[in-house]
This record gives structure tokens, C-alpha cells and sequence, in this order.
């Protein structure tokens, strides 16, 4: 694996990480913005972890696929 694809993976890892943090506690992120506590900004919240993870996951998986077939 190149050190590109590395660094790709590891962007992968960390967007991912960072996204499951915030599904798993939305206050996170809910402070710095300041959105006020309630359902819909839980809900927005969860929403967009979930979206942040997902891509994440699939930075990660789409460079570890690359790196193997190309090895």
C-alpha cells in the first residue's frame, strides 16, 4: 500500500470514528453549535454521525479494496 492510500485509509478511519462518537453522544456536537436540546436536534444530530460514518467506512473500505486489487 502506498503511503497515499495509507493516508486515505487513515482519513477513512478517523471521519468514521468521529461520526460513531457523535451517534453515540449527540451533545458533542450539539454545544459548540449551539443548537438548543431537543427530539429534532437529537435527530438531526444522529442523522448526520450516521451519514459521517457511513463515509468513513466507505473511504476506508473503497481504499483497502483498491490497494488489493491493484496489488
Amino acid at each position: 500500500m502506498t503511503r497515499a492510500l495509507a493516508i486515505q485509509a487513515g482519513v477513512g478511519a478517523l471521519i468514521g470514528a468521529i461520526g460513531l462518537v457523535l451517534l453515540a453522544r449527540p451533545a458533542l456536537a450539539r454545544r459548540p453549535l449551539g443548537i438548543a436540546d431537543g427530539r429534532e436536534a437529537n435527530y438531526a444530530i444522529r442523522l448526520a454521525a450516521l451519514m459521517l460514518a457511513m463515509l468513513g467506512i466507505m473511504i476506508a473500505a473503497f481504499t483497502l479494496i483498491f490497494a488489493r486489487a491493484s496489488a
